[in-house]
C-alpha cells in the first residue's frame, strides 16, 4: 500500500474563543487540511465545550472540512444536530456506542455525505474496534486521556496503532499532544491526521508551526 499523505488538522480547541474567525483565518493561511472541533459534555469527559450552533457559525465561514469530535456520552441523540450544523466528518467514541450504535451512525453519516470516524482512548484496548472497522472511515487515536489541551503525548499508544496500520488501509488520526518531536513518532506508527491544538494555537508563528508538522512527519 503506497504511504498516504498526512494532513494536519488544527485543533480549535486551543483557539483564542474571542477571535475565533481570525485563528480560523490564519489556519487558512498556514494551509491547515481540516478543523478538529472537540464538543464535550462535562460527562463523558470532564469539561464543557461547544455544541451545534458553533459548529454552524464556523460552517459558514470557512471552507475547510469540519471534523466534529464528539466527546459526549449519548453521541447518537446529537447526531442530525450537528449534520444539520454542516459537520464533514464526525467521530464517536467507542467507549460509547454499541457495534448497533455505530452501525447505525455511519448509515446516518453517509446518508448526508458526511463520513464517520471512531475513536478509542489510551487505555482502550484496540480489540474493542475489531468488530467496527469494516464502517469507520477513520480511526481517531488519543493520546492524552481526553478532556483537556497541553497535556504530554502518551507514546504507550504508538504500538496500537503500528498494529492498527497492519490491518486497516483508511485513514489514521492522532490526537494529544502532537508536536515537532512527538509527530514523527507518530507517522512512522501509521497515522495520517495529526491533530495538534496547543502546538499550533500556542506558537507565535502558526504556518511554521503547521509547516514544521508536515516536515517532520513527511
Amino acid at each position: 500500500m503506497a504511504e498516504q499523505p498526512v494532513r494536519i488538522a488544527p485543533s480549535l480547541l486551543s483557539a483564542d474563543f474571542f477571535c475565533l474567525e481570525r485563528d480560523i483565518r490564519e489556519m487558512e493561511r498556514a494551509e491547515a487540511d481540516l478543523l478538529h472541533i472537540d464538543v464535550m459534555d462535562g460527562h463523558f469527559v470532564p469539561n464543557i465545550t461547544i455544541g451545534p450552533l458553533v459548529v454552524q457559525c464556523l460552517k459558514k465561514q470557512t471552507k475547510l472540512p469540519l471534523d466534529v469530535h464528539l466527546m459526549i456520552t449519548d453521541p447518537l441523540f446529537f447526531l442530525e444536530a450537528f449534520l444539520d450544523a454542516g459537520a464533514d466528518m464526525i467521530t464517536v467514541h467507542r467507549e460509547t456506542c454499541s457495534d448497533e450504535q455505530i452501525r447505525h451512525a455511519a448509515e446516518s453519516v453517509r446518508a448526508r455525505g458526511v463520513l464517520l470516524g471512531v475513536s478509542i482512548n489510551p487505555a482502550t484496548p484496540l480489540q474493542a474496534l475489531r468488530s467496527v472497522l469494516d464502517v469507520a472511515d477513520m480511526i481517531l487515536m488519543m493520546s492524552v486521556n481526553p478532556g483537556f489541551g497541553g497535556q504530554p503525548f502518551i507514546a504507550a499508544v504508538l504500538p496500537k496503532m503500528r498494529e492498527l496500520r497492519a490491518a486497516y488501509t483508511k485513514d489514521i488520526s492522532i490526537d494529544g499532544g502532537i508536536n515537532a518531536q512527538t509527530a514523527g513518532l507518530a507517522r512512522a506508527a501509521g497515522a495520517t491526521i495529526l491533530v495538534a491544538g496547543s502546538y499550533i494555537f500556542g506558537a507565535q508563528d502558526k504556518r511554521a508551526a503547521v509547516r514544521s508538522l508536515r516536515q517532520c512527519s513527511g
